[in-house]
């Protein structure tokens, strides 16, 4: 019996230290070079719906886009990162409205975050590449190396989604995985408009 509570001791003993030692490691890792979740997301830029848009420039997959130089057709932003599982899971949703109101509308992605892909190294424009091709995107995306457009639309989570109207303010602002049918009934309401 004594022999049994000193192995239950000892076993206890050695996953506390188990444990404190994963804790440890843990928080002493340097923040810069992990991925940033969805609710830690670097900044939260000053957008309201109604405001006018600040002005951006990026180069894309598919050339230079310019908001001020955009035709006067809606713009659906995405600010996203490539770690970003919410962001790999909505380039489903914004290939399929891409898809469904192609010509009507701008969609351009920009990346928003200073990690590349794999957490440790910092995003480059390769890693956006990457991300198009191994998600099989279809509408144009842009690596921002000086997180401009982030630090204009960021609103402190990934992806963040913002509606441009022909007038060229916001219409609507989201964070996170957005469904289908809210960005549709946006992007309905945005295509309406004079």
């Amino acid at each position: 019996m004594k022999n049994r509570r000193s192995m239950v001791l000892y076993a206890t003993l050695g996953v506390l230290a188990i444990a404190l030692i994963a804790t440890v490691a843990v928080l002493s890792r340097n923040p810069e070079t992990v991925p940033q979740s969805a609710t830690d997301a670097p900044s939260i830029a000053p957008l309201k719906v109604g405001e006018q848009a600040p002005d951006f420039s990026v180069s894309t997959t598919d050339g230079p886009f310019s908001l001020s130089e955009a035709q006067k057709k809606p713009v659906l932003l995405e600010v996203f990162a490539t770690w970003c599982p919410h962001c790999q899971r909505e380039t489903r949703v914004l290939n399929n409205l891409f898809d469904a109101y192609s010509g009507r509308f701008n969609l351009v992605a920009v990346s928003g975050s200073a990690n590349g892909r794999n957490g440790t190294e910092p995003e480059s424009q390769a890693d956006v590449v990457r991300f198009a091709q191994d998600f099989s995107v279809r509408y144009p995306v842009a690596f921002d190396p000086d997180l401009t457009v982030a630090h204009q639309y960021l609103q402190g989570g990934f992806p963040t989604v913002v509606l441009i109207g022909k007038d060229r303010t916001i219409r609507s602002i989201n964070s996170g995985e957005v469904p289908y049918a809210t960005l549709r009934a946006d992007l309905e309401k945005a295509l309406k408009e004079n």
